[in-house]
């Protein structure tokens, strides 16, 4: 690749951008700005270049939280956009690159290294298997990756936004709050930043307790100290659907390759995630438990993936993914 090329990762809450010299280069000079400070994406990238000792910038990479389709590209959970080929003509980019950010950290996935991982459970993945990918955050993003001998090509949708059904009275209350205020309970709903602050204050409504408007990292905090019993429940609770979820996706592809969990939540958790009942309730899948054991799923502990992933989007192999502008 010549000259460099900034890559990013936009989110409904930051948005992460650093600089690459070649395909599926370690990113560097790593700049993270909050979404909420910027009129749109030309001004965050003008803000990033004072920060940064760029010179002979002609490509951008860029991995966004939202569906990616046309030139007019709009945040899921934020209304904030930009115009692909507006920023192209600012900056006179010979070429952008506009991917999902799932469908980005699934392109990362190749590049990442044993200590990049831990393992959660399973045996050894098949070395040409269907990958799985999932992962919560501002929202819950979900992707996979297909591997074949002539090499790998990852899938983009909108997995998050399933249904969750409840399977007990508990959950049923909760989700019956949840259904009652949006007419459907998605798992995104529950399965992210957004969801643990919401499903906080429905359990304290449940319960006739004080909301304390905790933040997603504070609630965490509570479950792993045991100093909050709602805050105990409500973890509880995420971690055991995502399991539900992970298997649902993991039947779905058929995922002998891996199931691989990024995003900002359950990194963060460590040994709590690795205990809670996420497994159990991965596997439990009635005559597909045994299917389901042997399944390897490896939380990613990698800094920043989704902009390795970016900068591997750029390689032509991948020009059918997602949206590729050149200049005129």
């Amino acid at each position: 690749m010549n000259n460099t090329a900034i890559v990013a990762d936009l989110g409904g809450t930051n948005i992460r951008l650093a600089l690459v010299d070649d395909i599926g280069a370690m990113p560097q000079h790593i700049q993270e700005l909050s979404v909420g400070d910027y009129v749109g994406l030309i001004e965050c990238i003008e803000r990033y270049l004072t920060l940064v000792p760029a010179s002979n910038v002609t490509k951008l990479s860029i991995a966004v939280a939202t569906p990616v389709s046309g030139d007019k590209i709009m945040l899921t959970n934020r209304d904030w956009g930009f115009s692909i080929s507006q920023v192209a003509d600012h900056f006179n980019l010979e070429q952008v690159k506009v991917v999902n950010d799932f469908t980005g950290l699934a392109l990362s996935l190749p590049l990442l290294s044993a200590e990049d991982l831990q393992q959660v459970g399973g045996t050894e993945p098949s070395a040409n298997g269907a990958i799985a990918l999932l992962g919560a955050g501002t929202g819950l993003g979900v992707s996979g990756l297909i591997q074949s001998a002539a090499g790998v090509y990852p899938l983009s949708g909108e997995g998050g936004h399933v249904t969750l059904g409840a399977t007990n009275a508990r959950e049923l209350a909760i989700f019956a709050e949840f259904n009652k205020r949006y007419g459907h309970m998605s798992a995104e709903r529950l399965l992210s930043g957004t969801g643990i602050g919401e499903a906080y204050e429905v359990i304290c409504l449940i319960d006739g307790v004080e909301d304390l408007n905790l933040s997603p990292a504070e609630i965490s905090q509570h479950a792993i100290a045991r100093t909050n019993a709602q805050c105990e429940e409500l973890m509880a609770l995420f971690c055991h659907w995502l399991g539900v979820v992970a298997g649902n996706l993991a039947l779905s592809l058929g995922s002998t390759g891996g199931v691989y969990i990024g995003g900002g939540i359950i990194p963060k958790l460590g040994d709590y995630f690795i205990q809670s009942g996420f497994r159990k309730a991965f596997e439990s899948k009635g005559r597909f438990t045994n299917y389901l054991s042997e399944m390897p799923v490896y939380v990613i502990q990698a800094k920043q993936p989704a902009l390795l992933g970016a900068s591997n989007a750029l390689d032509p192999r991948f020009s059918s993914i997602g949206i590729t502008h050149y200049r005129a």
